[in-house]
């Protein structure tokens, strides 16, 4: 008898792509659970610089509100169970290593019951690291060693680290010091670059058949999307929540190290004379120096995203303007058919 193998479908591609939304429609297709691969969605507290899908009041299939403290801790977004959000405290780090626990554990969790995980995420090292497509290197953090790099600037850190693994800095944000160090700290003490792919098929670790699906969305219209997301994030409230963030006790460096919106919000607070008087001036920050480096930062990641992505050949890529849902469906479809 053909035993037939769980299934694991993976939707990624670059910031603004719209990944979230086809996740969840999909899900509701499919009976899948949402697992989310995104390196800041984990944080609590950090919804609208992150993108973050919003929660509903009530569980499915149900008129009550969600009181009850176990309940409120299932994430549920248009009736969609989501998994790795609001999972950490953003004072303290969340490493990959803690993501491939938690999220190896809700692959399982899910497929217990007889759904299908559906990964969700552009953080492209979070899901190879999951998916077993890539080792981590298991090396405890050296805290002689991070204090000799943390004098050291985020441009020095990026140089010294081009020398010794130029693999790593084509993927990897140049000013953020967390990461730089943490990179350096491991390929000085392994005195190895940082471990590539694996030259292992996913599902022999996972013992899952995986189907991926990447967003292909032109360049220009990308940067378009990007920019009206931006704006309306703004509009949300985002400079509101760096400052309530920060009043929690998320010191300005750990802002920094999140990159982006943290980064460059928490720049423009700290410049500001009256700080926090400032904090709903949208219209003065779009119109200001760290806007503009904040839209050129989110496009430069969206690149090195697709970096990164393009090397998986086992990617099924789709143009979500252009018919991608019906697509996708389809993929999804044929892969979880029982049917050969």
């Amino acid at each position: 008898m053909l035993k037939i193998k769980p299934k694991i479908v993976v939707i990624l591609g670059p910031t603004a792509s719209g990944k979230s939304s086809l996740g969840i429609k999909l899900a509701n297709k499919f009976n899948g659970e949402i697992i989310s691969a995104d390196s800041r969605q984990v944080y609590r507290g950090m919804d609208i610089g992150t993108g973050k899908v919003l929660r509903d009041k009530t569980l499915p299939n149900s008129k009550f509100k969600i009181l009850n403290l176990k309940l409120k801790n299932n994430f549920y977004s248009s009736g969609v169970r989501h998994h790795l959000l609001d999972v950490a405290n953003p004072k303290k780090i969340f490493t990959v290593s803690d993501f491939k626990k938690l999220g190896q554990k809700a692959i399982n969790d899910i497929q217990c019951r007889y759904k299908i995980p559906i990964i969700v995420g552009g953080t492209g090292f979070y899901i190879d690291v999951l998916l077993g497509r890539m080792a981590i290197a298991e090396v405890p953090p050296n805290k002689k060693l991070r204090a000799k790099l943390e004098k050291q600037s985020a441009e020095q850190l990026f140089k010294r680290l081009q020398k010794l693994d130029s693999e790593r800095i084509r993927n990897i944000d140049a000013k953020n010091k967390r990461r730089l160090i943490r990179a350096l700290e491991i390929v000085l003490i392994t005195k190895k670059p940082i471990p590539k792919p694996l030259n292992l098929y996913h599902d022999r670790i996972l013992n899952s058949d995986v189907l991926f699906l990447g967003l292909a969305i032109s360049p220009k219209i990308l940067k378009k999307k990007i920019k009206i997301r931006l704006d309306r994030r703004l509009k949300q409230g985002m400079i509101k929540e760096v400052v309530k963030l920060h009043r929690q006790g998320v010191s300005w460096k750990r802002l920094d190290d999140f990159g982006l919106e943290y980064r460059q919000i928490s720049e423009y607070l700290k410049n500001q004379k009256a700080k926090i008087k400032m904090q709903n001036d949208n219209l003065k920050f779009k119109n200001s120096e760290y806007y503009k480096i904040l839209l050129r930062n989110i496009i430069k990641y969206s690149k090195r995203q697709m970096t990164w992505f393009k090397k998986n050949k086992e990617i099924h890529w789709i143009n979500p303007p252009a018919g991608g849902q019906k697509e996708a469906e389809k993929l999804v479809k044929k892969f979880t058919s029982p049917l050969p």
